[in-house]
């Protein structure tokens, strides 16, 4: 490489990584429009989380034929591109191969690489079969239509791409491919350039370098505008997860305290809390994402868009217009709506929207059972449940507008001190039959 090669190389180095940074933190300030939780307790608990399952996949094999095919993937994907610290250095300094240095250390590091390129290859061609030719039903729900399915395909055609120049840029190495170790893959493509004289191929191996790591840099671009951000926050995302048991719900410290002065009127629940905790909230509920706190709006972010949540949601199953997944997409899309209001205005100015009945509808979110299953199956630790919660908090606390079955148990809680309608006298009559 000459001079000019290399300050081409910096110049779209420092643009692509660059332009990452911006988006990174639009993603980080949209995430930040949420309420404030704090989720810094039990951290070792929170660290094993992570490992377990952001790094070591352990929900994603409860499946075994995906789980295991996106090992291959995630783990061919990010150790191949340990290469990249190489192709930078090379591509800044002119060198060529600067870590062959190494010796046999080096040979084994590319032999691997190759077999690992050829899996992913293998593992992703998989994907789009099961996707596009078997039709598994997940993938096929209606909001999987449009961009959505469109983005799972353009993720699988830039790794079988990524994938096939880096064995193509190996096989028309030919002082590479003279070593005769570090090529258990290329070494079989190699045969199909074997008519071509050297200048030609040194264009070859040189095209496929520069598209390679243009591609690479894409890719970290394409993040921002694709499902797959959760190479990047699969990670804070099951750290920051809820640690609860599933099923226990948080309460509002406002309502609380309302029915402390019901049960008390000598009681004084403001004394001992801070001015700040003890004021009423400005809403009920959340009809909007920024009435979610941050760790919900990192959820929406975080999404695969997999559909194990849908394909495993008894309302959804029932025919019920509930999609977990969906409930996400539609958080991350009105979320992406307010964020680009915010670059536009400089402040968010009201555009007649909210996250609910524009995105979200009613009736979606009183299909839910409250089931626990789409967070049990989620392999990142994403909690629909807790959105759909919010949203029915809404609903009911700020609208009065809960279904009439659920408005009729609520009289009769408050009248009758059960869910059912009879005379209070009756509630015990049940321990006299036999």
């Amino acid at each position: 490489m000459n001079y000019i090669d290399n300050i081409i190389f910096a110049v779209i180095l420092i643009l692509g990584i660059g332009f990452f940074i911006k988006n990174i933190k639009k993603i980080s300030r949209n995430i930040k429009l949420g309420k404030d939780i704090d989720r810094t307790d039990n951290a070792n608990k929170r660290w094993n989380n992570m490992i377990m399952i952001a790094l070591g996949q352990s929900k994603m094999v409860k499946r075994p034929i995906a789980g295991i095919l996106h090992i291959i993937v995630y783990v061919g994907f990010i150790i191949i591109n340990i290469e990249v610290l190489e192709i930078i250095i090379d591509g800044l300094f002119g060198t060529h191969r600067v870590f062959s240095f190494l010796g046999g250390f080096y040979n084994f590091l590319i032999g691997s690489f190759e077999i690992l390129a050829f899996l992913v290859l293998v593992a992703v061609t998989i994907f789009w079969l099961r996707r596009m030719v078997v039709r598994i039903p997940r993938f096929w729900n209606k909001e999987m239509k449009g961009w959505p399915k469109n983005d799972a395909l353009y993720i699988l055609y830039f790794e079988m791409v990524l994938m096939s120049l880096f064995l193509i840029m190996n096989a028309t190495d030919m002082p590479f491919q003279t070593l005769g170790s570090g090529n258990p893959i290329s070494q079989f493509l190699a045969p199909i350039f074997k008519g071509f004289n050297p200048e030609t191929l040194h264009i070859i191996e040189q095209s496929a370098w520069w598209i390679h790591i243009i591609g690479i840099l894409v890719f970290l671009n394409y993040l921002y505008y694709s499902k797959h951000l959760h190479i990047l926050l699969a990670f804070p995302n099951t750290y920051f997860a809820n640690l609860n048991v599933k099923g226990k719900l948080n309460n509002l410290e406002a309502v609380t305290n309302e029915v402390k002065l019901m049960m008390d009127p000598d009681a004084d629940p403001y004394a001992s809390a801070p001015e700040e905790e003890s004021a009423i909230p400005e809403k009920f509920g959340a009809s909007d994402v920024q009435d979610l706190n941050w760790v919900q709006l990192m959820n929406a972010y975080t999404c695969t868009e997999c559909g194990r949540c849908t394909s495993s949601c008894p309302a959804n199953q029932t025919g019920k217009e509930l999609s977990p997944r969906a409930i996400m997409m539609k958080t991350r899309d009105r979320l992406e709506e307010v964020g680009k209001n915010i670059d536009k205005n400089g402040k968010f100015v009201d555009d007649g929207k909210q996250l609910l009945n524009d995105y979200i509808t009613p009736e979606e979110i009183w299909a839910c059972t409250s089931c626990n299953a789409c967070v049990e199956e989620c392999p990142v630790n994403i909690d629909p449940l807790s959105i759909i919660i919010d949203l029915r908090r809404y609903l009911v606390m700020e609208q009065s507008a809960a279904p009439q079955e659920l408005n009729m148990m609520m009289t009769n809680i408050e009248n009758n001190g059960a869910p059912w309608q009879y005379n209070q006298m009756d509630r015990l009559n049940w321990k006299d039959e036999k």
